[in-house]
């Protein structure tokens, strides 16, 4: 009979199929256990649990351990810890990864595709937030379908000082903030540069988060004052480019990846939405290639996206069967990995410790 050592040495060196590298290297290994007719439980920690087609590991630890002298059944089991880079720390924020979804020019369905992917996020298992930062067309509140207003509270810090926070619009479990909760429908907003900087530095750090593994944030279209703020407060963990497969749409996502790399945040990939007969298809996923970058997923133009939309109901785009789903799934899958495999690829620095 095989020991529980012997077992994770034989697994330590197979590759794990999204990173390419040993799950002993990367640390996915967290046990196995031997019962008493020889069967074995394999335990295994993924990066995100946003992680695609996880039974490919199942599979390839079940073929790995096949030829093992009296192993009865392979039973392996998954957990999930969210690899994040916490840079929202010097803010006070609790969130491991801050992910900007914008777009080169408005009308490319950036906030539904922003809304989609924190409610997805949120379906497969993860904490997620969703800051609504396009101030001049706030649409995330319709999206959701959260009413009401965020709440303010005075809550005691540990030196006795008394500050005030807002809580979040909670709908079904997602934590929602919005200039869209404070004005009324047909107001608009006639703000320069530094109120826009005041109010996003407002709900990034004056806001009751909690702790999370992802805060969405949609941007407003373009390349302006918003991108530049975030990439002044925080150290994102990248932004998503949205955008429609055709050439006048393609010009316009160009421009906004080279903002982001201009202000040095990193590009997690292309969106292509609205994918199908009227706009096209193909053309995001080929200047992904062009630019380098990742191609996250192509979303269909889908009557069921924009009926969930207008009655403010996204989150059942996740909960019921309809043929956007697995396109929207599969974004949001690309998206969290693209986040972890950066953190899995990135060896960790040397810690030095003075006594």
């Amino acid at each position: 009979m095989p020991t529980e050592f012997q077992l994770l040495e034989r697994l330590r060196n197979l590759r794990d199929p999204e990173v390419g590298r040993s799950l002993g290297e990367l640390g996915m290994l967290k046990g196995a256990k031997l019962g008493d007719k020889g069967q074995a439980t394999i335990q295994i920690e993924l990066p995100t649990p946003a992680y695609p087609k996880r039974e490919r590991i199942a599979d390839a630890v079940q073929a790995a351990l096949a030829g093992v002298p009296e192993l009865g059944p392979v039973d392996v089991q998954f957990t999930a810890v969210v690899k994040g880079k916490n840079t929202g720390g010097s803010i006070g924020l609790k969130v491991k990864n801050v992910i900007a979804v914008g777009s080169g020019k408005g009308g490319v369905g950036k906030s539904t595709v922003a809304t989609s992917i924190a409610f997805g996020l949120q379906s497969l298992g993860c904490k997620v937030g969703l800051m609504d930062a396009d101030v001049y067309g706030p649409s995330v509140p319709h999206l959701v379908g959260g009413g009401g207003q965020p709440m303010a509270m005075k809550t005691q810090l540990e030196n006795g000082e008394e500050i005030e926070r807002m809580f979040p619009v909670e709908v079904n479990g997602l934590k929602v903030i919005s200039i869209g909760y404070f004005i009324k429908p047909d107001q608009a907003v006639i703000w320069r540069g530094p109120l826009l900087h005041r109010a996003i530095t407002q709900f990034l750090k004056d806001t009751e988060w909690g702790e999370l593994d992802y805060l969405i944030i949609d941007l407003p279209p373009g390349t302006g004052d918003v991108s530049l703020t975030l990439s002044q407060l925080l150290g994102l963990a990248g932004a998503i480019v949205v955008c429609t497969p055709q050439q006048v749409a393609l010009l316009d996502a160009v421009k906004a990846v080279a903002m982001y790399r201009q202000v040095k945040i990193p590009v997690l990939g292309m969106v292509e939405n609205m994918t199908g007969e009227i706009f096209g298809r193909g053309g995001a996923q080929q200047k992904a290639a062009e630019l380098g970058i990742p191609f996250l997923g192509e979303i269909p133009i889908d009557a069921g996206i924009r009926i969930r939309g207008d009655a403010g109901e996204m989150a059942k785009l996740f909960s019921e069967d309809n043929p956007s789903r697995s396109h929207l799934l599969n974004v949001c899958e690309n998206a969290a990995m693209q986040i972890a495999k950066s953190l899995l690829e990135t060896p960790s620095m040397p810690t030095l410790e003075i006594l």
